[in-house]
């Protein structure tokens, strides 16, 4: 499928770059990664770097359409989310990128340059000091799990007093993985072919969790690839729009699947194991579902998600005993 996405250029980054830093913008390099939006490197005329976050139809590649901020699980699409998820942390002494500059009119922020790389390529090319890092983000991860909300659902919906749309966490995670199973069922013959039996286990697994009134904040999708390093290798959390209040095992079934076996720095006592269970066939469920749904239209890399979705799918298979 032909893209017919319009990426933006120098002149249109220009006033946001000047309004941010007070300079002007030589050159812009449109950075990997982003599938609900674009992240653009600001070179500025006296050769410092900043990034710039837009938000806008051509850069949402899940077309998703607006997002209800009282979904814990909406995709965070606006300047204003992030912000409020940049100021939680900063307020829990969780590093993130420094906020510069934040502009409601151009749905767009700009943010510090993280120029050390990532946590996740670290890991790849030198193990000894990827493990100092990930020390050293083991200990950020536990300063965020340190900190609780007053109930369920988006950090900034409820730091000011908003209410959520779920219920509870579990109930909310129940929900995805049903209808990601009908999803993937409909692109995905081996998936069609247990839809009942995954059906019938996620309701199983989901009887066994007790209720808990305990939310804690977490990032909600913490891979390895999710943490930049600054100059002198400490660790900063990005992606950081969905952060919420919710129940910790959701964080760390991602984590156990992004970190694989670097996970064990990671790990926390006390996990509920009904949770667990739950969220690690409801995440794989997900990982299966959105990829084959991405693929469908004009993302730019369809042989990495389909990547991911199959290796989920494997793993789907094997929670359901296939």
């Amino acid at each position: 499928m032909t893209s017919t996405r319009r990426h933006l250029s120098r002149g249109d980054l220009a006033p946001l770059a000047r309004a941010a830093t007070g300079r002007s913008l030589a050159a812009v390099d449109r950075l990997r990664g982003g599938n609900k939006k674009g992240v653009y490197r600001l070179v500025l005329d006296d050769d410092t770097t900043a990034v710039a976050y837009v938000w806008s139809a051509d850069e949402d590649y899940w077309d998703a359409g607006p997002a209800d901020p009282r979904d814990p699980f909406s995709a965070g699409t606006s300047p204003d989310v992030f912000t409020a998820a940049h100021d939680r942390l900063a307020a829990a002494g969780v590093r993130t990128p420094r906020l510069l500059h934040a502009d409601s009119t151009r749905d767009a922020v700009v943010v510090e340059d993280m120029r050390g790389g990532s946590l996740e390529g670290l890991l790849e090319r030198d193990p000894v000091a990827g493990r100092v890092a990930l020390r050293r983000f083991a200990a950020e991860l536990a300063t965020l799990h340190t900190q609780e909300g007053p109930a369920l659902g988006k950090a900034g919906l409820v730091d000011n007093g908003g209410t959520s749309s779920s219920s509870s966490a579990a109930r909310r995670v129940t929900e995805d993985a049903l209808r990601h199973i009908e999803q993937a069922a409909d692109r995905d013959e081996r998936i069609a072919a247990v839809r009942d039996d995954l059906a019938e286990t996620v309701r199983r697994l989901a009887a066994a969790v007790r209720p808990r009134d305990r939310h804690t904040l977490v990032h909600g999708e913490l891979g390895a690839d999710h943490v930049l390093l600054d100059d002198q290798g400490m660790p900063a959390l990005i992606d950081i729009e969905g952060l919420m209040y919710f129940d910790v095992e959701w964080e760390h079934v991602f984590l156990r699947i992004r970190f694989g076996p670097h996970y064990d720095a990671l790990g926390a006592p006390d996990l509920d194991e009904d949770r667990m269970r739950l969220y690690r066939l409801a995440m794989h469920l997900s990982l299966v579902a959105g990829p084959l749904r991405l693929i469908e239209g004009d993302f730019p890399n369809p042989g990495w998600m389909r990547e991911i979705a199959e290796h989920n799918l494997v793993r789907v298979l094997e929670l359901v005993g296939r």
